[in-house]
């Protein structure tokens, strides 16, 4: 038990060192490992977040003039990319698993190699994002979805909805904490708006 709360101290002051270029909104940010953070723009996380860094770095970055904001309550583990040159929003309570990416920006055209079109991504709260899922810019993922493992998420995801694939599709409606967990069990995959 001693040596769970000297890792979690080490922790908490090696966030206070190593983010020192972003903006803490707590005093129980935790940090394992070494991220690469680039704050020229806005870094700002949430309290009670942990981030796992020792295994495959982080990348937090937000360019010029951008914000990227990571809610309370927030797990972020190895490999994971987030990158904001416009705006990227993570709620409270997302459980984001190894090499997620997320990215708001598409750094040059398809055709044209100059230009850099943007669109914010926001991630609801309660959202679960599995291993190495994609968020491309411009989408937003409802309130307490679940990203399936490798789905690239190409357009807007609703509330309490599984989706997976690439591009991500809904698999099926997740239960509400408003709703019993066997009221779900016979919904209709093709009731959720695409």
């Amino acid at each position: 038990m001693t040596m769970k709360i000297i890792r979690s101290l080490v922790a908490v002051i090696r966030a206070r060192i190593v983010l020192r270029g972003c903006t803490l909104d707590g005093p129980r940010v935790r940090l394992r490992g070494n991220p690469h953070v680039s704050a020229k723009g806005r870094v700002r996380i949430g309290d009670n977040v942990s981030i796992h860094s020792f295994l495959h770095r982080v990348q937090l970055s937000a360019g010029k003039g951008a914000e990227l904001t990571i809610g309370e309550d927030t797990f972020i583990n190895n490999g994971v990319v987030l990158s904001a040159r416009e705006k990227v929003h993570i709620g409270k309570r997302v459980q984001i698993a190894p090499h997620v990416i997320a990215m708001d920006c598409d750094y040059h055209g398809v055709e044209d190699r100059s230009e850099s079109p943007t669109a914010p991504i926001i991630v609801e709260d309660d959202v679960w994002l599995a291993t190495r899922c994609t968020l491309l810019k411009g989408v937003r993922i409802g309130r307490g979805s679940v990203v399936a493992a490798g789905a690239v998420v190409t357009k807007d995801v609703p509330p309490y909805t599984l989706v997976g694939g690439v591009p991500a599709r809904p698999i099926r409606s997740l239960p509400s904490p408003e709703q019993s967990p066997t009221s779900s069990a016979g919904a209709d995959v093709n009731s959720v708006a695409a």
